[in-house]
């Protein structure tokens, strides 16, 4: 007797047996694999692979025809006695610090924009997300007239009340902080938004019951919206470290070839351009690029760490 015939003989009763756990569970791992498969895929490729490759590059030196020879750890020894390794590595860490400035501001800039009863709302938050949708290139250029030594806006005004401004990205003493001003109003709104979503997380009740008790706005703040917003806090400083330490293209717009703080107020990935792509030792940068990855990876897990001690998850 065939299988369908001995289903038949057994009624409906055996046709309507459920399928085992099992071979469900086992549907669904497939399901989840192939669901996942693009994505995987598409990081392997373009992340994982290029990844691989350049630390494999950094043990190599590159002739002009694109021939490769095997120099072991040349590169990283090169590394340790290039002076413009450690200004770069300093301008970055300073670079990476002194934009985190801009996450007291961000959260700040939410509260205001989150408060009840505010008008025109939307369009504030428009206008502080403007920056993040708005190509570099055009954010350079508005910045580089209004830093301009000549007739940049910024010393019209202090002209105005009897203060001779600089070439403020062209003096290596002020071209730094010039760009962390950027960088810290270009993030605003990015921020912004991701601590709107926190605040908006937070449960009423609590700041009802604070009131109760007798606690004003400013202590609500500190005691309860701060500790609650903490994890969004944490969330977006791994992010502000990481493009501090990535920061590439306000330095290659600002700081051209000509520029007498080109020198001073190079980045890590600034100074690997100008090596890979100027100099053509491709080497080299790539070995200059391991550096960089092993630096972020091990200030992220720093960072992870620290969290535990300040970051305050809602049960």
């Amino acid at each position: 007797m065939s299988t369908i015939e001995r289903t038949v003989a057994a009624g409906p009763a055996a046709a309507a047996r459920p399928i085992p756990r099992r071979r469900l569970r086992d549907r669904e791992w497939v399901w989840g694999y192939l669901l996942i498969a693009p994505t995987v895929l598409g990081l392997g490729i373009f992340y994982l692979w290029p990844m691989v490759q350049s630390v494999y590059y950094s043990f190599t030196e590159w002739t002009l025809f694109g021939d490769s020879t095997w120099v072991g750890i040349a590169n990283y020894t090169k590394l340790l006695h290039d002076p413009a390794i450690g200004k770069a590595l300093v301008n970055t860490f300073v670079y990476s610090v002194l934009i985190l400035l801009g996450i007291p501001v961000s959260v700040l800039v939410a509260a205001l924009l989150n408060a009840r009863g505010l008008r025109l709302v939307g369009l504030y938050r428009t206008l502080y997300f403007l920056p993040v949708v708005t190509m570099p290139a055009a954010v350079a250029m508005v910045w580089a007239w209004l830093y301009n030594g000549d007739y940049g806006l910024f010393n019209y005004l202090l002209g105005l009340v009897g203060i001779k401004g600089t070439s403020w990205v062209a003096d290596p003493d002020t071209a730094l902080y010039a760009v962390v001003i950027i960088a810290i109003w270009s993030a605003i709104g990015y921020n912004a938004v991701i601590f709107m979503a926190g605040l908006q997380a937070i449960p009423q009740h609590l700041y009802e019951a604070a009131s109760i008790d007798g606690a004003g706005k400013i202590r609500q703040f500190f005691k309860i919206t701060l500790p609650l917003l903490s994890p969004s806090i944490f969330f977006v400083s791994v992010l502000t470290v990481i493009g501090g330490l990535q920061a590439f293209d306000m330095f290659f717009l600002l700081f051209r070839k000509g520029n007498p703080a080109r020198e001073d107020s190079q980045t890590v990935v600034s100074l690997f351009f100008t090596y890979a792509f100027e100099e053509g030792a491709k080497g080299y940068a790539a070995a200059l690029a391991v550096v960089l990855l092993i630096i972020t990876l091990v200030l992220t897990v720093i960072q992870f760490r620290l969290q535990k001690k300040w970051v305050h998850y809602a049960s």
